[in-house]
């Protein structure tokens, strides 16, 4: 099997992907904008042969290597990145190459669009806030008149990320938003009062779950535009309204042979037309693991690999590795330099012993959403999180 990988080198944990893709026995060809000598060295040794571009956003470069590989390895069976930046560029060399393992580009406006994500949870009987895709401010204000007034939230119709976000209280911030937003589209959506959970899957070619997890997300918007540090911890076992209702978006978004991740708010209030407080509503979707370090926290909480579990879904469309001891919970702590913290990092590595299972620091780029120094470890009880946010965390 020949399987091109883009970018194996970022984020840093891709490079699991393709070592186990590589224990499989498949032929991992990598493109990335990086030089070889810049990579890890188990990177080097998973990957049969790599390709360096100039920049993965020149789409005839990218094309031009995978078509050097076509040549020399014969034909392509599969092209992915896990990426969701590169989504649009993964489609269409599929498309161009003849390989069908994957989503073409015809099929991504209901995976891309905010906008589109809202109707496709709708169809899958799971509620979701009403949206209005903006155009002017007095097309805003008929929204707000609709949806009973203010808060709302604007977002890009196409992003990833919380970059560029606003939340909307007032008509000033209203003015504002129109004067200040980015020349792109955006969505604006009532505001939800609730908890991010997510569901988390690795379905097979026919879109069954292959591995569920769920992990109580920050509120991203919030951590990267007030300067907070981040806290989230990925749950034991998922609540089963939710599983439910990440099934149903699995079919309702045609997922197949893929790693996921979608968004859901847990209502904190009882919300008219949306559900009642403790009940779940649909956010948006995402065609990718999720971010940061968290599949490694999945691995911990679960006592699995998901890595492996992937790999085995791509060479054998099985699950074949299974979870082999508890499931726990699994916290991530990201400490931002700028903030201040009651205790010291030795004083943490010192209170929570080989119940650490990760501490490092984090690359500039990740520090505004996941902070400059991180922590990821087990707690037995949801008390145990919540100690570990107070110890950690607070000032």
């Amino acid at each position: 099997m020949n399987f091109i990988f883009i970018s194996p080198n970022f984020p840093v944990s891709y490079r699991y992907f393709c070592m186990r893709l590589a224990g499989n026995g498949v032929n991992v060809l990598g493109i990335g904008d990086s030089p070889f000598d810049d990579l890890m060295p188990e990177l080097k040794e998973a990957l049969t042969e790599y390709y360096k571009v100039d920049s993965l956003e020149d789409y005839d470069s990218v094309l031009r290597a995978v078509a050097f590989f076509t040549f020399k390895y014969g034909k392509i069976d599969w092209i992915e990145s896990n990426n969701e930046y590169w989504l649009t560029f993964d489609a269409s060399l599929r498309k161009d190459f003849n390989v069908t393992t994957g989503v073409q580009p015809e099929d991504l406006s209901l995976w891309k669009s905010k906008a589109a994500m809202k109707p496709g949870y709708r169809s899958a009987g799971i509620p979701c806030a009403r949206e209005h895709l903006v155009t002017d401010i007095a097309a805003a204000k008929e929204f707000l008149d609709e949806i009973g007034g203010y808060p709302v939230f604007a977002k890009p119709n196409v992003g990833v990320g919380a970059e560029d976000t606003f939340k909307i209280e007032n008509e000033d911030d209203l003015v504002k938003f129109f004067e200040v937003k980015p020349d792109a589209q955006y969505i604006m959506e009532e505001f939800v009062f609730g908890d991010i959970y997510t569901y988390d899957a690795i379905c097979d070619s026919s879109g069954k779950p292959l591995f569920e997890s769920s992990f109580r997300c920050p509120n991203v918007a919030e951590t990267v535009n007030n300067g907070e540090d981040c806290f989230y911890f990925v749950t034991a076992d998922i609540p089963e309204q939710l599983r439910e209702y990440g099934r149903k978006a699995l079919e309702a978004f045609h997922v197949r042979s893929r790693f996921v991740h979608f968004e859901f708010f847990r209502l904190t209030k009882t919300k008219k037309g949306l559900g009642k407080k403790g009940e779940f509503v649909g956010l948006e979707v995402n065609m990718r693991p999720a971010g940061g370090y968290t599949p490694d926290l999945m691995n911990y909480a679960h006592s699995t690999d998901v890595y492996q579990i992937w790999a085995d879904m791509v060479t054998d469309d099985a699950r074949l590795v299974q979870d082999s001891g508890p499931h726990r919970y699994c916290v991530y702590a990201g400490r931002k330099d700028s903030n201040p913290h009651s205790h010291t990092h030795d004083e943490v590595l010192a209170h929570y012993g080989d119940r650490i299972m990760m501490a490092d620091r984090m690359p500039d780029i990740f520090a505004a959403a996941m902070g400059n120094q991180m922590y990821v470890l087990l707690c037995d009880t949801l008390d145990e999180v919540e100690e570990a946010r107070n110890y950690i965390i607070e000032s």
